[in-house]
């Protein structure tokens, strides 16, 4: 069993909305300390992995906010995703660092951000709070989360698989 008191079926561990919410106020309630970040995570790879690792050894509690595929379309181009996001939040659910995936379709996570209630909030080092959406930080400070930024594990990323692979 892991943290969200359910088996480590990955199939399991991937909820909606309303289920991560009810979820949440359980690790609440036991003063757990949850840590949520987000992305596309287009084929997995080692850098995921370390940094999902690295994030998870901030909190109690990890869940990830998974782009749709509509929504990694519009971010990566027509090519992207290059898997499913169902296949995308099962892969990240079999990672022992994540506790909770849950897919969504729109355009920035303000709105999840202020249901969950992180009581950290990850993001890669290309990004700094400058350049965060200024929506989501306003959502994540209203809500007193911890923003964190994790480097990038050097030579790692999906798009340079993807190039690497058309070679």
């Amino acid at each position: 069993m892991n943290i969200a008191g359910i088996n480590r079926n990955p199939a399991e561990l991937i909820m909606d909305i309303s289920r991560a919410r009810a979820w949440r106020e359980e690790l609440r309630a036991k003063k757990l300390k949850l840590v949520i970040t987000n992305g596309c995570f287009d084929i997995l790879h080692r850098g995921h992995a370390e940094y999902l690792m690295r994030a998870r050894s901030l909190g109690d509690a990890m869940l990830v906010l998974v782009n749709s595929d509509r929504s990694v379309r519009k971010l990566k181009g027509p090519s992207r995703p290059v898997t499913d996001e169902y296949s995308r939040a099962y892969l990240l659910c079999a990672l022992e660092a994540v506790d909770s995936a849950v897919i969504f379709d729109t355009p920035r996570c303000d709105n999840m951000f202020l249901e969950l209630r992180p009581d950290v909030y990850v993001k890669g080092g290309d990004y700094t709070l400058e350049t965060i959406d200024p929506d989501e930080r306003k959502a994540l400070e209203k809500v007193r989360a911890d923003i964190r930024f994790l480097p990038f594990v050097e030579g790692f990323s999906s798009t340079g698989v993807i190039n690497k692979l058309r070679e």
